[in-house]
């Protein structure tokens, strides 16, 4: 679940809402879709044939991937687009037709910040089970992570922000350019700047999208977690944190408090929240949960317990050595005041070497669900949330 800016802004209270004594147990059963792909770099969720059920979209090296539901039958959207890998995918539905554009990142070569990077709008065939067509746009190096943004306008445009600025050696030099791209593209459209480029965005990860009716969003830099929100046509970059990231989500508390979760630094060992304030910097609220993670890189928030606040998923991919750990983990907020979070669930013990994860309620029955896709474990694996409601 995620909420709008102006709840990251508020005072961070201790005072808590009456929740259950303790919190429900998470029960989950896992699923595994795919056991032979290749790196999963990069997972989206929706509705993609208009039947009313979210299906399972994959960026995988050279492969993007439809799993469809109910079945999770393995169709391949498009193959072989760039030379090296694909990176990234956004899936949403624009036009109300109850179908989802499509949007991929591919060319990925992270080392290489004047030649690499592609992007690529999806144009789907009456049966979307067959290949799609793809439509090059002009693009950045590095490109690594998008989103479909609605605009205080209420139109659709594409977001992309690359890993490191046109140029940039070693972290240092011009910083990434966060562009946008009108919706529908047409022969004449060109990107335009959300942001920069920024000379202190030297390296960034992922971002996270805030609803509202016009969409901001957090961004994971090496400076930090940034705020960049719309006013109009001019785009607000706020700085909230100060420690480097590498992922960032954002999540609600008992009484509605707000926070954000954060991986540091990029494919980092440590889990941190912030806890919402009317500062411009958050640091001063950091709260570390765990600092074991070998390689975080999977992040997402969302009431998996049926408590009616957030808890977090986070994944660890590891370092690709024998012996290495990796997983998921469940942390959840407890009942006293809001300092007292704790690891609430091992979700997987060195089954999935988390590349992505998302969370998404894909059987209808108001439980949100787990999808993860690992990259050393070559595997596409649904936990099926099967817990019991709270207690009253």
């Amino acid at each position: 679940m995620k909420f709008p800016p102006s709840c990251l802004l508020l005072a961070f209270s201790l005072a808590t809402s009456a929740v259950a004594a303790e919190l429900p147990v998470l029960k989950v059963r896992p699923q595994t879709i795919d056991a032979k792909i290749s790196v999963g770099y990069g997972l989206a969720i929706a509705d993609v044939d208009g039947d009313g059920q979210p299906d399972i979209l994959l960026a995988d090296a050279k492969q993007i991937v439809l799993y469809r539901a109910p079945k999770w039958e393995k169709f391949v959207m498009a193959e072989n687009l760039t030379p090296k890998d694909n990176v990234c995918i956004a899936a949403r539905d624009l036009d109300g037709d109850g179908k989802c554009e499509v949007a991929v990142g591919a060319e990925w070569a992270p080392n290489d910040t004047v030649n690499s990077g592609a992007i690529f709008l999806l144009n789907a065939p009456a049966d979307r089970t067959q290949r799609w067509t793809a439509v090059k746009l002009p693009h950045e190096p590095t490109t690594h992570r998008m989103h479909w943004l609605r605009g205080a306008d209420g139109k659709f445009f594409l977001a992309v922000l690359p890993l490191h600025g046109r140029g940039n050696k070693n972290n240092e030099g011009v910083g990434a350019a966060f562009l946008g791209y009108e919706w529908p593209w047409k022969e004449t459209s060109r990107p335009f700047p959300l942001f920069g480029p920024d000379a202190a965005l030297h390296a960034t990860h992922n971002f996270d999208v805030l609803p509202g009716r016009a969409e901001s969003v957090l961004v994971a830099t090496k400076e930090g977690v940034r705020s960049f929100t719309a006013a109009g046509d001019v785009w607000f970059n706020r700085i909230r944190t100060t420690q480097p990231v590498g992922e960032v989500r954002a999540g609600r508390s008992p009484g509605g408090i707000a926070w954000v979760a954060a991986i540091e630094p990029m494919h980092g060992n440590t889990l941190a929240i912030y806890r919402g304030s009317a500062s411009a910097d958050l640091t001063s609220s950091r709260l570390v949960l765990d600092e074991s993670l070998n390689q975080g890189h999977g992040l997402a928030t969302g009431d998996l317990l049926g408590t009616g606040f957030d808890q977090i998923v986070v994944g660890s991919r590891g370092a690709g050595k024998p012996g290495d750990k990796f997983g998921l983990k469940l942390y959840a907020p407890g009942v006293a005041p809001d300092t007292t979070w704790k690891l609430a669930t091992v979700i997987d013990d060195n089954q999935m070497a988390c590349e992505d994860l998302k969370i998404a309620d894909l059987n209808g029955d108001g439980r949100p669900d787990i999808i993860a896709a690992g990259r050393a474990t070559k595997n596409v694996i649904i936990y099926w949330n099967e817990t019991s409601p709270p207690k009253p």
